[in-house]
């Protein structure tokens, strides 16, 4: 009997057809592997010479984890909502998910670790000031008002330099039931001793929302009282009643602070008085302005925020102390490590003179790198590494992330980076190695080391100040050249001599010397910012340009061999632009009151404004250090008590503003018939539909939209603050009222005869 074909016997399916689906399968997942590898392959490929490269270059792990949550941190800041957010993220994550991979798949630990740190490091530093931001944010008040209030002071800033006293207070504002913080600015005949932190007072202020930028690039207030919990900013009006007098024990280390600089204030009058109270107690509020300027314009005012170099000197002093002190104590010194303890009683130094100085984030950090330092030294290990600044920058970032955006963390963590980079070069390593010379040769490479660092500063900051304050001074090195030994071996330890004879009543002849070098100081710095060419002011650096700056720099500094000299590259590209980069045309402030117009290397204001700081910012964001001109007096504007009608020419093409000035009543008719025969139109209030100028209508509704304006004539280019604030929580437009960021307006096309 033939046999059935192999078939199942109850539904007659032949198994044949399975066996051969089976095959047909098994071959199809074959090809798809051979695919999947010849695709791979080069992959693969790229990714072992990359690891082979990682390997020979010898990296720190360390320093650029933090730069990935330094990245991430930045990537919060510069991306515009939520859904961005939560896509870099994700992002980073398949970037760590790809390590994770390429450590299952092949042998490459050095690019599996940086994939997987970088992209672990840069999802946690976009998590961390989210977070960060949700937990101390604090939304401002909707509108300007006027209130009156009790509010407890939870600190004060005593400001004689502008004859006013800060206030920091809790209190609750309308119908509100949650206590907001807000600050307030005290006339100093007003302000009375009791007023003391933990008071209770009774005040009538004036309130504003913490105000954003006026122009684009200008300095962002509304986001640092964000990350402050401030939830407006105003001033007393009238006298202020103290309700309830501070708890005992409530003063702390901020009464301490205060009675110190008052007492180095009693001592040395002037100018000097002022800055010695600063190096003491950490208050610069009765610094002079116009030693404030000079020491910016000579690149010197890094001497008068408490930061690493001051805390250096204080913990480096006392370990020497501590260290020869403790030597001459024999039976000490034959059975105790004197380093370890030595650097136990300058860690406690440096700590307590932090916290006496107002913890602020530069000389938080400063400190923990300085301790660490110690630790090193207590340890016999090298001090100056990349790793102990990467540990203190991550422990600042961990506390407080939002100071990434500000110029403070940056130009701290550059420069001693800087620093780092410099001395652990090899070429720095020969010069200064001890060596059989003329005992004149080693102060000789001593001093000539001293002015290769500041140059090396002075270049690795200039980005960041141009970036932030559009202003670059040219001969800050040497000013620092001198000025950094005079106060760390000159001032500051002849402030601690004096505060200690003053215990015994004998600090009246170190007080003198004291005042004598820190004249010497001021004159310097007036001596360098009075030079032709002292500070150069530059345009608004794009973002673009700042990132390639960073990247440059960090790559120089952190990369080992030859291919470190691949920084030079994006600097170079960033150099180009920010050379290329022009100056604004017009300048219009986020409320329309103030109009900037730059003609013929001038500045042409709307008004003479009573606000120093608006017409310093329009001449610092046009580039130019001359005063400002008022538009009435240029030739080319007509001026009345209600507008002024200016026309300037660029590239061959004329353009005429219609800039509003009073508040009275216009004819609407009148209005829209001037507003069709310009191109611009700006105004500090709300204008009729009819009004419809051929290109642009800044009134009020619209700057309440876009904040202030940058605007470019012959590229017909505007650019608004509203473009860089995106969905963040300090961003509520420049009317008080929180609004989706526009888009800028797009020009409308003209005809050839317009």
């Amino acid at each position: 009997m033939a046999m059935q074909p192999l078939s199942d016997r109850t539904t007659g399916r032949d198994t044949r057809s399975d066996s051969s689906g089976e095959a047909g399968d098994g071959a199809a997942q074959q090809r798809l592997w051979q695919v999947l590898r010849h695709v791979s392959s080069p992959v693969f490929s790229v990714a072992r010479r990359a690891d082979r490269g990682l390997a020979h270059a010898g990296l720190e792990r360390g320093p650029w984890l933090v730069i990935g949550v330094i990245a991430g941190i930045a990537l919060w800041f510069g991306l515009a909502t939520p859904v961005a957010w939560i896509g870099a993220v994700g992002i980073a994550l398949l970037l760590a998910t790809a390590g994770a991979f390429l450590l299952w798949r092949e042998r490459v630990p050095d690019l599996t670790l940086a994939l997987l740190g970088i992209g672990l490091a840069v999802a946690f530093g976009i998590l961390l000031i989210w977070a960060r931001s949700a937990m101390v944010g604090a939304p401002a008040i909707e509108y300007p008002q006027m209130e009156t209030m009790n509010a407890r002071i939870l600190e004060r800033e005593e400001q004689p330099a502008r004859e006013r006293v800060r206030l920091v207070v809790a209190t609750r504002v309308g119908d509100n039931a949650e206590a907001v913080k807000m600050r307030i600015n005290v006339p100093q005949d007003a302000a009375t001793p009791e007023m003391q932190r933990g008071a209770v007072v009774r005040v009538t202020a004036r309130l504003m929302p913490p105000a954003p930028p006026l122009v684009p690039g200008a300095y962002d207030f509304a986001r640092t009282a964000w990350f402050q919990g401030l939830a407006a900013t105003g001033s007393a009006v009238g006298p202020v009643e103290v309700v309830e007098p501070a708890p005992a024990g409530w003063g702390g280390i901020a009464a301490v602070q205060r009675d110190l600089s008052a007492h180095v204030r009693s001592h040395l009058d002037g100018s000097a008085g002022s800055i010695a109270a600063a190096f003491a107690s950490g208050d610069r509020g009765a610094i002079a302005e116009a030693d404030e300027d000079a020491m910016r314009d000579a690149g010197l005012t890094h001497l008068l925020s408490i930061s690493g170099l001051h805390v250096s000197a204080v913990i480096a002093a006392a370990y020497f102390l501590a260290l020869k002190l403790l030597a001459l104590w024999s039976w000490l010194a034959l059975r105790v490590r004197l380093p370890v303890v030595a650097a136990a009683v300058g860690a406690l130094a440096g700590v307590g003179y932090t916290l006496l100085t107002g913890a602020e984030v530069p000389t938080v950090r400063s400190c923990a790198a300085a301790v660490l330092v110690l630790v090193a030294l207590a340890l016999g290990r090298e001090p100056l590494t990349f790793r102990l600044l990467a540990v203190a920058a991550g422990f600042v970032l961990l506390l407080w992330p939002e100071s990434v955006a500000g110029p403070s963390f940056q130009m701290s963590f550059s420069a001693v980076l800087a620093i780092v980079a410099l001395h652990n070069s090899a070429p720095v390593r020969a010069f200064l190695a001890p060596r059989e010379e003329a005992w004149w040769m080693r102060p000789l490479r001593g001093g000539a080391m001293l002015l290769v660092t500041g140059l090396v500063i002075e270049i690795a900051l200039m980005p960041i100040v141009l970036f932030h304050f559009h202003r670059a001074g040219l001969y800050g090195a040497l000013a620092n050249m001198v000025g950094i030994p005079l106060v760390t071996f000159i001032s500051m330890p002849l402030i601690a001599l004096a505060l200690v004879a003053d215990l015994v009543g004998l600090g009246a002849p170190v007080w003198w010397l004291v005042g004598k070098s820190l004249d010497l100081l001021l004159a310097i710095a007036h001596f360098t910012a009075s030079r032709p060419g002292a500070v150069k002011l530059a345009p608004h650096m794009g973002g673009f340009a700042f990132f390639l700056f960073v990247a440059g720099g960090l790559w120089l500094a952190l990369w080992g061999g030859r291919a470190r000299f691949a920084g030079f590259a994006p600097v170079a590209v960033a150099t180009m632009l920010t050379i290329a980069t022009p100056r604004p045309d017009v300048l219009i402030s986020r409320d329309g009151r103030h109009v900037g117009i730059v003609e013929d290397g001038e500045l042409l204001t709307l008004r003479e404004s009573r606000s120093s700081y608006a017409s310093d910012t329009l001449s610092e964001l046009g580039a130019l250090d001359a005063p400002p001109v008022p538009l009435a007096s240029w030739p080319g504007a007509q001026c009345s008590g209600e507008f002024c009608v200016a026309t300037i020419r660029r590239e061959g093409r004329a353009y005429t503003l219609l800039l509003a000035k009073g508040r009275d009543y216009v004819t609407e008719r009148d209005l829209a018939a001037a507003c069709a025969r310009v191109d611009i139109v700006v105004a500090d209030r709300w204008l009729p539909r009819s009004c419809r100028p051929r290109w642009l209508k800044a009134d009020r509704r619209m700057l309440e939209q876009t904040g202030g304006l940058a605007i470019r004539l012959p590229d017909r280019e505007v650019q608004t603050v509203a473009q860089g604030q995106g969905a963040h929580g300090w961003w509520h437009g420049a009317g008080g009222v929180r609004r989706e960021p526009e888009p800028a307006p797009k020009p409308e096309p003209r005809k050839p005869d317009q």
